[in-house]
């Protein structure tokens, strides 16, 4: 029995011990919730309090970025606005330049008409001396047999001899009268229209020069571009068909090659390996690839480029290529492209003052010269390698006549021929376009020369004003001043048969009598 009640007082002890334990050990856990709980909502405070701050921030970006994009929309705004008044301002001056114009043409036509009904007046009274003449010659005759007892075939060959050198004289006045009305008239509306498309083109030129040496930082570079036993300087060869020079020159490489596009490869190609310092086969090979790729590119964009300037639409891709080529190629040290499209412009104005299709013109003008881009890889005229391209690539008759006719290759057609041919001068020929060597020079003015002494009658020839003019001095017992005139005309028909010049050459023919006499005492 008191085994019993001690194992059910250890019982309820060692219950006791345990419920007092699980109360300890709940308490705890309570707290310890309570605790995590706390910890959780400072947690969540300061969360919310970090969103609050972004939020803010946002809000401030936002407001910063939206005021931004808002100036930016007003200046862009303000330039449109401006530009819209621009053009504006240059359609009204537009417009009035076309009245102006219009009246131009107007007053013009009405001097066209009394120019015309003067000339018939004149046709009617050659006809009326020619009448009175016939019955001179008759009266004359009659005169001759009655005075002189001459035969009818005596008679006949004195009247002729008579009568050649009358006409003879008469023709040679006739001949310097119509063509001083017919040039004063002629040269006076051609200078007028060559005048204005000078003055409205206002496109800038640039003669740029194919770049044939290469700057080097310092002489020892020239041992690194050579490379061990000139394994460098072959692949730089070998890569981009160019002949590198290297000399006695201090601090320069260069460039040979008669391809100018791949001479500016290699230019291009040999300076960035300068600057970037490695040079090996491999980055060498890699570098041109590189460059080649860029030029192609730039040539596309040249070419492009300048048929957008011109409004000209609708060249074949290929052509478009062949035109950006012309950007690297120089002709008397003026820009072949820079020039093609100055010619494209002088044409284009010279149409719209002709009344003709001024885009046709432009078209003519840009496409005049590519024969230049392809001329060191086929023979012959660049006019008619030119031409051969323009028919390839689909272009009409008239564009490929005026670029075989720009330089009288092949026969003038067209009015768009002449006015090509003048484009093409006016830009060739204006002073600091072009440069011409000593030799080439002196030679032009010996032949030129020697062609007006090749005439009987002459004394002495001067060439003047770079070839410009020619003046002719002739003998007074042989030239008589009728002889002058045609002699004029006769040595200008033979410079254009036989020299090849830009512009125009004046022909100015000097007969002076001189009367010497000596006093005696």
């Amino acid at each position: 029995m008191e085994y019993t009640v001690l194992f059910f007082s250890l019982l309820i002890s060692t219950a006791s011990g345990f419920g007092l334990a699980y109360w300890l050990t709940q308490k705890k856990l309570e707290s310890r919730i309570e605790e995590v709980e706390k910890e959780q909502m400072a947690l969540i405070d300061d969360a919310r309090k970090k969103a609050g701050n972004l939020i803010k921030e946002a809000q401030l970006e936002a407001k910063s970025r939206l005021l931004e994009m808002k100036g930016a929309f007003d200046a862009e705004t303000d330039q449109a606005r401006a530009e819209l008044k621009t053009e504006e301002r240059r359609v009204l001056n537009q417009s009035e330049r076309l009245d102006k114009r219009k009246e131009q043409f107007e007053i013009l036509e009405v001097e066209l008409k009394r120019t015309e009904k003067k000339i018939q007046q004149q046709l009617k009274s050659l006809d009326e001396k020619e009448s009175d003449y016939n019955k001179l010659l008759s009266d004359a005759r009659k005169e001759l047999e009655k005075v002189a007892s001459l035969t009818s075939e005596e008679a006949k060959d004195i009247l002729l001899k008579s009568m050649e050198n009358e006409a003879r004289h008469d023709g040679a006045k006739l001949v310097k009268r119509i063509s001083s009305e017919a040039m004063e008239k002629a040269d006076k509306e051609a200078k007028k229209i060559i005048s204005t498309a000078i003055q409205r083109y206002a496109g800038d030129f640039i003669a740029e020069r194919t770049v044939s040496v290469v700057q080097l930082p310092g002489d020892e570079m020239k041992g690194r571009i050579i490379g061990r036993e000139g394994r460098n300087i072959r692949a730089l060869e070998a890569a981009t068909g160019i002949d590198l020079i290297i000399d006695d020159t201090p601090e320069a490489v260069i460039l040979s090659g008669f391809n100018p596009v791949r001479r500016e490869v290699a230019r291009i190609a040999l300076t960035r390996l300068i600057s970037d310092g490695r040079i090996h086969p491999a980055r060498i090979e890699d570098v041109v690839q590189r460059v080649t790729d860029e030029v192609d590119v730039t040539i596309k964009e040249a070419g492009e480029q300048a048929a957008f300037d011109l409004g000209v639409h609708g060249i074949n891709s290929e052509l478009i290529r062949v035109i950006g080529k012309l950007k690297f190629r120089t002709s008397y040290a003026q820009n072949v492209l820079q020039h093609s499209v100055e010619v494209a412009f002088l044409a284009g104005i010279m149409a719209a003052e002709l009344g003709l299709n001024v885009k046709l013109a432009k078209r003519m003008g840009l496409l005049h010269d590519i024969g230049k881009a392809v001329d060191h890889e086929v023979d012959g005229p660049h006019a008619l390698i030119g031409a051969k391209l323009a028919k390839k690539h689909g272009e009409s008759n008239e564009v490929i006549n005026a670029i075989a006719a720009h330089h009288e290759d092949q026969m003038p057609a067209t009015v768009y021929d002449f006015l090509v041919q003048a484009a093409d001068a006016l830009s060739g020929a204006r002073p600091g376009a072009r440069k011409e060597t000593l030799e080439n020079y002196i030679k032009r003015l010996e032949e030129l020369e020697g062609l007006a002494n090749s005439f009987d009658g002459v004394s002495n020839t001067y060439a003047i004003q770079a070839g410009r003019e020619i003046r002719v001095v002739v003998e007074s017992k042989k030239i008589s001043d009728t002889d002058a005139v045609l002699l004029s005309r006769d040595i200008a028909s033979k410079i254009e048969e036989n020299l090849t010049f830009p512009g125009q050459i004046k022909v100015v023919v000097i007969r002076e009598t001189r009367a010497v006499e000596y006093t005696n005492k």
